[in-house]
């Protein structure tokens, strides 16, 4: 794909009154896979009491970071979206035919990889997996991933992959999962990879009544070792956060987060010791 303008851009902080925001700046991305693009990333992690899970924020099929930014901050409760810290990225690839939210959000849209009707051949996985890599390597480091359809699909895998040593060898362990309208890889070459082990990380899966991948998410929740499940009437969408009992859920969620956070080594110290990057390989 040619270089385009990317953008990522971060939930406000649990905030003092003044709520100030830093200015973004561009730097760009060189990734083994996609060809160097611009990218804006606006990160607003706060110095505010204890220190935020941090989360690389992975759209939809044919969306944008953009787009999942407001369809996440403009339907979760600030409490919420104060107590993490979201960076949203654009897709490596433009989209290759029309988006579902066209004439709904404005363009231009990416999409993480192509796939057949079959949901069992992909096209460009690999080079996909190499520049969230090189993401989470230059705008981490990340304590965990939230994904939106297509990239909640990604981001369920992911962890799996990254324990058999083949995705995300150069950043620390992911930690901590979002899904929101997820689903697993159909493909054996993938799958009985990313989820040959029980995948034991704390996740939140989001699960809606009327999503058509309802089905799918609850295989992908069977892999996962005591995970926290919000329950939603809607459909393939990012859902409000209103009745009691999801805002529950959510807040066992990020009291299990932010409790283990304070107990963990730095997250700049264990990115250094995950990998010795050469500062030649990642352009800034």
């Amino acid at each position: 794909p040619s270089g385009t303008a990317r953008t990522a851009t971060s939930a406000p902080p649990r905030a003092p009154a003044s709520n100030k925001k830093k200015k973004n700046t561009s730097r760009r991305v060189h990734a083994d896979g996609p060809d160097a693009r611009q990218t804006r990333m606006g990160s607003l992690a706060g110095g505010v009491g204890a220190r935020r899970p941090r989360f690389l924020c992975l759209h939809g099929f044919r969306t944008s970071g953009e787009i999942m930014r407001k369809q996440v901050v403009g339907k979760w409760p600030a409490e919420v979206t104060a107590s993490l810290d979201l960076v949203f990225a654009d897709a490596p690839f433009p989209a290759e035919g029309k988006s579902d939210v066209d004439g709904i959000f404005d363009p231009p849209y990416y999409e993480w990889f192509q796939f057949d009707k079959g949901f069992t051949e992909y096209r460009n996985f690999d080079k996909c997996l190499a520049y969230i890599e090189e993401l989470m390597i230059k705008e981490g480091p990340f304590d965990g991933l939230m994904g939106f359809s297509q990239g909640s699909i990604l981001s369920g895998a992911l962890p799996g992959l990254q324990e058999q040593g083949l995705a995300l060898t150069r950043v620390p362990k992911i930690k901590y999962l979002i899904i929101i309208g997820g689903a697993k890889f159909r493909s054996p070459a993938i799958a009985d990879k990313a989820y040959a082990n029980m995948i034991k990380i704390p996740s939140l899966h989001f699960l809606g009544d009327n999503d058509f991948l309802k089905p799918h998410g609850e295989q992908l929740i069977e892999s996962f070792v005591d995970p926290f499940i919000i329950r939603h009437p809607k459909g393939h969408t990012v859902p409000r956060l209103v009745d009691e009992t999801s805002l529950e859920v959510m807040s066992r969620f990020l009291d299990k987060m932010e409790k283990e956070i304070s107990e963990l080594p730095s997250v700049k110290a264990e990115a250094e010791a995950a990998a010795d990057v050469d500062e030649k390989e990642v352009c800034i």
